[in-house]
């Protein structure tokens, strides 16, 4: 087991990091601009005075394309963080993430029909829109399928989230399969699905910023919940808590965050799987830390995992959910054969 660090500790360094990364991000591009130039930008932008000058054009990049995509890289792996660190909890098991329900799944499929059926070229609201409608509509299915006479047992719940997460992946794959023929289409359905900050704008970071702002606030009122329920649903319960509302409240919120993300930044793959676990084995299990250290982890995963893109492969289009999928996938299956002991008791 690796030994936990003092979570106040575990905050401080996550959110430093958090803020040397996004300068970094905000300052790295095809014209380098120096850190300091970038700190006087935005200080400038906060109204306070400096003495630092610099070329005009310096100004309109860091505040017009540089400063919204990381904004909105911030706020996309903070809602894929806390997402993940939630449904852990929720259901008691490491390897949830918020894909886990289909959310993800449904999002992504109301994307594909946005951009197939040309409503993305007809305005930029189009395809969060319609993502955070499929998003909607996967858990209202979900819950129904699951619902039985007022009782939504949890083993319901979760394989009707793999049947519905498995139909839209059918639909999308079917839809992409259609949009072939139109070879722009296709692409922007492809690179679309394996996510991406690219052309972010300030109009992506206020959608989803106060979505997730809500939700954070939301969840984390339930953090003593969430420790309550670590330990089952029957000691949950004993201690007075209404486990099915609970668990209603928290998917709801989880699904908004989920489909948000998802809208604004395609599919991005093992944030809310690998963020919270590491996090978990760090600072330990305790939500009142865990979900703001997820939320700061899975900002920073997301911004340095488009920054290594523009420092790496500047000149190629790789997409940001391959990149977080490389990086995430071998280190949770070393994480797994390390704990794998752990899991099985």
């Amino acid at each position: 087991m690796m030994r936990s660090i003092n979570p106040q500790w575990g905050l401080l360094v996550t959110g430093g990091l958090l803020v040397l990364v996004s300068l970094w991000g905000v300052a790295q591009g095809a014209a380098e601009i120096s850190t300091a130039n970038v700190v006087g930008i935005l200080a400038k932008a906060c109204g306070l005075s400096v003495d630092v000058t610099w070329p005009a054009w310096m100004e309109s990049v860091v505040l017009q394309i540089r400063l919204p995509r990381v904004i909105t890289g911030i706020f996309v792996g903070s809602a894929l963080g806390l997402s993940g660190a939630t449904l852990q909890g929720l259901f008691r098991n490491p390897l949830a993430s918020p894909s886990i329900i289909g959310v993800s799944s449904g999002a992504s499929l109301g994307a594909v029909l946005a951009i197939y059926f040309g409503l993305a070229a007809l305005s930029v609201w189009s395809i969060p829109v319609l993502a955070f409608l499929g998003a909607s509509l996967t858990t209202f299915a979900v819950y129904s399928i699951a619902t039985h006479r007022g009782h939504t047992p949890t083993e319901t719940l979760l394989l009707a989230g793999v049947a519905i997460g498995a139909l839209n992946t059918a639909i999308s794959a079917f839809v992409m399969s259609l949009a072939l023929s139109r070879w722009e289409v296709g692409q922007q359905i492809l690179f679309w699905s394996m996510g991406g900050l690219d052309g972010r704008t300030w109009d992506h970071a206020l959608l989803i910023a106060p979505m997730v702002l809500l939700g954070a606030g939301l969840i984390m009122a339930y953090s003593r919940d969430l420790d309550a329920m670590l330990l089952g649903e029957v000691h949950a319960a004993s201690v007075g808590i209404d486990v099915p509302y609970v668990r209603k409240v928290l998917i709801g919120l989880t699904s908004l965050l989920t489909g948000t993300a998802v809208a604004v930044a395609g599919g991005v793959a093992f944030v809310g799987l690998i963020v919270p676990h590491i996090l978990r084995l760090l600072i330990g299990p305790h939500h009142r830390w865990l979900l703001p250290a997820s939320m700061l982890g899975g900002g920073l995963f997301v911004v340095a995992a488009d920054l290594a893109i523009r420092m790496l492969f500047a000149d190629k289009p790789v997409p940001l959910g391959v990149v977080t999928a490389f990086v995430g996938a071998p280190f949770f299956l070393f994480l797994l054969i390390r704990h794998r002991k752990e899991f099985h008791n």
